[in-house]
Formats: structure tokens, C-alpha cells, sequence
């Protein structure tokens, strides 16, 4: 997955796919401030998804937007927000014959319940 804007330094080689979901009904910043050389900063809406890579020991802040202020509401490493694990595990199940068609999609998603 492509960050056109912001991407991550080109020596960072532990990248992942990561999923966070916005399960509050305000509007939220996710930050990532931990890893050098890197500035990652997102508006998420209530009930939207936000796929983006970071590297393993990445950790995203999510702050909750109040009038003129932003609190810290929760930090979540982000290898808890992996997406590819699950996606890889789905598959060798349909490789090996061990899920059906009706079987339902696996995917890992955190979200914050502090409002």
C-alpha cells in the first residue's frame, strides 16, 4: 500500500498493513510520533476505517478532538493493528481446503470505545 504523502523512511524493511476504526461518534486523530524521520497524522470520521502501513514498533496515539484542545485517548501499538496475519491465515485455510465458501472474511480491526 502506497502513502503518497508521508511515506515511510525508505530503510525501514518491517513494514505492515495496519486497520483502525473509528467506533466513537466524534471525530478523531490518529498520530503516529514514535518512529524517526516519519510524521504520520490522519483525521478519522466516526465509523470510518483507516488502512495504513508503519513499521512493528510503530504506536498509534488517538486523540479526541474537543474545542480548541486534543486529548490523548488511548496509544495502540500498531503490530495489534496488523491486518496481514489474519489475511495470511485465511488463505492457507482456503489453500488447504479447510474453509468453505461460506465461511466469513477474517480481519483483525481495533477500535477505541472512549468517547
Amino acid at each position: 500500500m502506497a502513502q503518497i504523502i508521508d511515506p515511510l523512511p525508505s530503510s525501514s524493511s518491517d513494514r505492515v498493513l495496519c486497520c483502525y476504526v473509528n467506533a466513537t461518534s466524534k471525530i478523531q486523530v490518529a498520530r503516529i510520533t514514535n518512529v524517526p524521520m516519519w510524521y504520520f497524522e490522519r483525521v478519522v470520521f466516526p465509523g470510518q476505517r483507516l488502512l495504513f502501513e508503519a513499521i512493528d514498533d510503530a504506536l498509534l496515539e488517538i486523540h479526541c478532538g474537543v474545542m480548541a484542545s486534543s486529548i490523548l485517548s488511548d496509544t495502540i501499538p500498531c503490530d495489534r493493528l496488523r491486518i496481514e496475519a489474519a489475511l495470511d491465515a485465511a488463505f492457507e485455510d482456503l489453500e488447504l481446503g479447510n474453509a468453505g465458501f461460506e465461511a466469513e472474511p477474517v480481519v483483525l480491526v481495533a477500535a477505541t470505545l472512549a468517547e
